[in-house]
């Protein structure tokens, strides 16, 4: 198809504009790979690439979407071949390289993932790049001597994409899960998804930090950030670890060495744009596998068009959205 709709970010000196476009192959980035899409999804990163003043989009016009799953219509990487269901996230995509708010993408074969088996396209999106990172950082977590029995584990932002996926997965490795949200609304879908404890979140982002508090949590899983983390690093048990991947409270975190030197407490960073890939294939593997949360379409997902999609990245900057919502690009031959 030479032809074909795609989500079209444009910055002018005078105008900004986010549309529905007919685009053409000749308007693709080079790559190895040309992909069908199937599915994107929607996240804070692509949110942030359609306003004006979001800093991610480097030129205009730009194609966002940092995450996408398809199928290869034609290659020249002969790791890929046509017909293959395959998945492509992070590195450049959607920030200086044309993502997946598109029905055809044409991707470097070095960013793709062959879709596992136990996964659909639509499954992938439904976990795509916050799934990921919730699994990276259940994964650094047990490589750091987390086990169920050590104790809780909290996880802030839970109602969010990284948080939802972070409650399943660890409440189906059977870790007591405590999830702070401030939408005292969404209590029960947390307990669905396998939240032990709910807790505010004024609990974990409190005005005065003691440098050491009370031992809580055994280990965390923060998208937060900021007076939060700080909150939740005073509160670690010891030689406990936080997984620390988003800033949505702030870059700013007021703590101190005390947790680090006194308790041996561990801060781990979570990458999931440049992982190296031999980890990301096993992290997709892994949420194929004994990661992959149970009801993820039903509780976790919602699906919309690509017409839908303004609306929706307007709203997960202003914390409307639940869950994971997956934008469907593609409907021919498509396994969903």
């Amino acid at each position: 198809m030479d032809q074909f709709k795609a989500l079209v970010v444009n910055k002018t000196e005078t105008d900004f504009t986010v549309n529905v476009k007919t685009v053409s192959m000749d308007d693709l980035p080079e790559g190895d790979v040309v992909i069908k899409v199937a599915y994107s999804s929607v996240n804070y990163k692509d949110g942030l690439a359609c306003i004006p003043n979001g800093k991610i989009v480097k030129s205009y016009p730009f194609i966002p979407g940092i995450d996408l799953a398809g199928i290869v219509a034609s290659s020249k990487d002969p790791r890929f071949k046509e017909g293959d269901e395959v998945i492509a996230t992070s590195y450049e995509i959607g920030v200086s390289h044309y993502g997946g708010y598109s029905e055809y993408a044409r991707i470097p074969g070095d960013w793709i993932v062959p879709l596992p088996k136990g996964l659909t396209l639509k499954e992938a999106m439904a976990l795509g790049t916050a799934g990921f990172t919730a699994a990276l950082s259940i994964h650094r977590l047990e490589e750091n001597g987390l086990s169920p029995e050590k104790g809780k584990v909290l996880v802030t932002g839970a109602t969010g994409g990284v948080g939802s996926i972070a409650v399943s997965m660890l409440a189906k490795r059977n870790y007591h899960v405590v999830a702070s949200t401030g939408k005292e609304s969404e209590h029960e879908y947390l307990r669905k998804l396998g939240a032990k404890e709910i807790i505010s979140r004024e609990e974990v982002c409190l005005e005065q930090i003691r440098p050491l508090d009370k031992q809580y949590w055994a280990a965390a899983v923060d998208p937060v950030g900021g007076r939060t983390l700080a909150t939740i690093l005073s509160r670690i048990q010891y030689n406990g670890s936080v997984a620390v991947s988003g800033l949505t409270g702030g870059a700013d975190v007021p703590t101190t060495v005390f947790p680090f030197i006194l308790r041996g407490v561990n801060l781990l960073g979570i990458d999931s744009v440049y992982c190296p890939m031999e980890l990301r294939t096993q992290i997709w593997e892994r949420m194929a596998s004994d990661l992959k949360p149970n009801q993820l379409l039903d509780l976790i997902a919602q699906e919309i068009t690509l017409e839908q999609l303004p609306e929706a990245l307007s709203n997960i900057l202003k914390g409307k959205l639940r869950g994971r919502t997956v934008v469907k690009l593609y409907t021919c031959n498509i396994k969903s």
